[in-house]
């Protein structure tokens, strides 16, 4: 390499040919920062969404490749967070693609010591049928005054920061058609 081209790389002398005095343009760049591309410019599709985390509902822009979840970034037009997110938001593509993520239902019997895989239909319908029992056994129609009350106590509810207002709305309905009035949840605090 002759002497002039191997002087031209050095990057004082690219940031005063190319007047980049703070060195923060082109001057800086080397062969293999120019060949560098974003991780998202592979994705063939992109889906705006909620961080999963909190209550402050930051947006997130997923980033689909293959059919698979490729990456996952703040979403700037959101108005709750500009693009931004906290450490967890960042990380959230693992929630969707560890390798140690559960996707079947996992039930421990009572005095069980190990735990066993259950279809989730088998799963719906005995969280159904406990529902039932636990409301027919707990209801209470009238106090000892005669006073209408048609709720049980045995059953809560407590909905969380990844719900939306429409699902939160659902579950108030849910529980109040239940005579559940035990109704919390996270995302109010």
């Amino acid at each position: 390499m002759e002497v002039g081209k191997l002087i031209a790389r050095w990057p004082v002398l690219r940031q005063a040919a190319e007047r980049d005095p703070l060195g923060r343009g082109k001057a800086v760049q080397s062969r293999r920062t120019e060949r560098l591309r974003p991780r998202t410019d592979g994705a063939q599709h992109v889906v705006k969404s909620v961080c999963p985390y909190c209550a402050v509902g930051c947006g997130q822009l997923v980033y689909i490749r293959d059919g698979k979840v490729d990456q996952i970034e703040g979403d700037p037009d959101s108005p709750i967070s500009r693009g931004r997110l906290c450490p967890k938001g960042a990380a959230s593509k693992s929630l969707v693609t560890s390798p140690l993520r559960l996707d079947k239902v996992k039930y421990r019997r009572p005095y069980g010591t190990g735990w066993e895989e259950l279809p989730l239909e088998d799963a719906m319908e005995m969280i159904a049928d406990r529902v039932i029992e636990t409301r027919r056994s707990t209801w209470e129609d009238a106090d000892e005054q005669g006073n209408r009350l048609a709720r049980t106590m045995g059953i809560a509810m407590l909905g969380g920061a990844t719900l939306d207002n429409e699902e939160n709305y659902l579950i108030k309905k849910l529980a109040m058609g239940l005579g559940i009035v035990q109704v919390e949840n996270q995302a109010r605090i």
